[in-house]
């Protein structure tokens, strides 16, 4: 039995708190497959288990960390064994079972992924939840038959990570990218990626008219609420959205009219449950498109100490792009 250090989330009479802690390996939650984390990442939804501002977690104690990569010690999966390199991000990782914020995690191996080999551990984080949720994005927009020949694309949250994400692999398909943010400071970052137009979150941040200006043929939202409202407002015939972030809110104060009067779709999609073929499919495709000069300037990387401060930090809107967390 080892020790090893680690971030534990608690809530009990003394209230709700994450602190530097250190477990053993027969602290660990049930799985067929033993991995030493190398490194994670921390996404929004970290930032929410961290601070308590958002009820994600599901059980108490947690160690957060959606996403991590490491290398296999034991396993009695079929499709791993030790030494090989694997990737894990959602199907509640970080909230019902421990994450990626320490040393060593076990877990089932129908969650896992191999590691694309033209892919470094750094690489795989920086792109993380975050890059997967954007490839999901884009997978529903082309599965609804949705071109860079259509038209432009909005962004919104276009800072964030699934934000930045979605600019940089949208640009590098072609598309036309407008990308909405609230920090102006930002404008050449986003640039950087891809972005061809920035648009100020102002502007579809207050409840506009059912019908607006055609804008745009398809949308990747983040952000939810009259944001998005705004988006499907904006958007032309025959387009379609996809939505996958609330952090404006859980609320879409909208009309049916961009539904039932320019044929517009909203594209929901999630991040968490398993589906392996659908994750495979997003991470072969990440691995193919993702160009690596934007991927790094996209990227943070900071080592574990740092990590419960930054993951704060990104609740507050503090954080762009991805910061990717060292573990091992």
């Amino acid at each position: 039995m080892s020790e090893f250090d680690c971030v534990r989330i608690d809530k009990d009479e003394a209230g709700y708190r994450a602190r530097y802690a250190q477990i053993s390996d027969a602290d660990l939650m049930p799985g067929d497959v033993d991995v030493e984390v190398i490194h994670s990442a921390i996404n929004y939804k970290d930032g929410l288990a961290v601070t308590g501002k958002a009820p994600v977690v599901r059980r108490f104690p947690m160690i957060p960390g959606v996403d991590f990569v490491g290398r296999v010690t034991a396993s009695s999966h079929k499709d791993f064994a030790p030494g090989d390199l694997v990737v894990a991000g959602g199907c509640g990782i970080g909230e019902a079972h421990f994450g990626g914020w320490a040393r060593m995690a076990r877990i089932s191996g129908d969650w896992l992924v191999p590691l694309p080999q033209d892919l470094s551990t750094v690489e795989a984080m920086a792109i993380g939840t975050a890059g997967v949720t954007a490839m999901f994005c884009i997978l529903a927009l082309e599965r609804y038959g949705m071109t860079p020949e259509c038209g432009p694309v909005v962004v919104t949250g276009a800072a964030g990570g699934v934000g930045s994400a979605a600019v940089a692999l949208l640009a590098r398909a072609g598309w036309k990218v407008a990308a909405v943010t609230g920090r102006p400071e930002e404008a050449e970052y986003l640039k950087s990626l891809g972005a061809q137009e920035i648009i100020d979150r102002a502007e579809l941040a207050e409840p506009g008219k059912p019908l607006q200006s055609q804008r745009f043929a398809a949308g990747i939202d983040t952000v939810g609420s009259v944001t998005l409202a705004n988006v499907l407002s904006q958007t032309q015939y025959d387009g379609a959205v996809a939505a996958c972030g609330n952090a404006r809110g859980m609320d879409l104060p909208a009309s049916v009219a961009p539904f039932i009067l320019r044929g517009v779709s909203l594209l929901g999609v999630e991040s968490v449950r398993p589906r392996l073929a659908l994750r495979r499919e997003a991470w072969a495709r990440l691995s193919r498109d993702f160009d690596r000069k934007a991927l790094a300037r996209m990227t943070e990387t900071i080592p574990f100490p740092q990590a419960l401060e930054r993951a704060r930090g990104i609740v507050e809107g503090k954080v762009r792009g991805r910061l990717v967390v060292e573990i091992g």
